[in-house]
């Protein structure tokens, strides 16, 4: 036992979600996660990530998904765990956070929070521009957004942040969105033609330009 240590010390333990969108920016879409405002201390009044306390005889993934239901009214469309932070100075009180990472459809936010009603104190924010935030937070969130622009180098998970069709353009935006830079039409729909993850369907978007076909996710994605 260490010098610090003493049988009466207790270790709680959180769960908390970083759950991005695409919400939209006069710019376009952008990738955004959102925020809740701190009503107690420490750290009163300051933006954190959603999150709340596991329950003694509750799961991990469950307390995921109430704990995120609870401070913003979001329900995930896609919900992985993460990471485990624990380092001793990250609060005053020793707290280890099961932290996960989410997506939710950019057809279902306003829906949802219309739904079950938006909590006062959450705010969408750019992933490129957070305000300051509570305790090692702006790591999670950093953290968080590491491991979504790794995983849609080798995966469609970005796919996950669309409704349940889409045009290969809508799709490729999203990808832009998520890593933050342009890509090249031709090479992208190269890239994703004639593999499982993505399935055609008979139906297509009209506009102002050619039909284009719609598309839905495969098995594999």
């Amino acid at each position: 036992m260490s010098a610090r240590s003493t049988e009466n010390d207790a270790i709680r333990v959180a769960v908390s979600t970083v759950i991005f969108s695409l919400r939209a920016a006069p710019d376009g879409d952008r990738l955004m996660l959102p925020l809740v405002r701190r009503t107690r201390d420490p750290h009163r009044g300051v933006w954190a990530l959603p999150g709340g306390w596991l329950d003694a005889d509750e799961d991990l993934d469950v307390a995921a998904s109430r704990t995120l239901a609870e401070t913003t009214a979001l329900t995930p469309s896609y919900l992985e765990q993460l990471y485990t932070f624990g380092d001793v100075d990250r609060s005053p009180t020793r707290v280890v956070s099961i932290v996960y990472w989410a997506l939710l459809r950019s057809d279902l936010v306003d829906t949802q929070r219309s739904t079950a009603g938006a909590p006062e104190n959450v705010e969408w924010f750019d992933v490129d521009a957070l305000p300051a935030l509570a305790f090692d937070h702006r790591r999670i969130a950093e953290y968080a957004l590491d491991r979504l622009r790794n995983k849609v180098g080798y995966s469609r998970i970005a796919a996950g942040l669309l409704p349940d069709e889409f045009t290969l353009t809508e799709l490729r935006e999203v990808y832009e969105a998520v890593l933050g830079r342009r890509l090249d039409p031709s090479n992208f729909r190269r890239l994703l033609e004639g593999t499982d993850e993505l399935v055609p369907t008979e139906s297509f978007r009209t506009g102002k330009h050619r039909p284009a076909r719609l598309y839905r996710r495969g098995r594999e994605a």
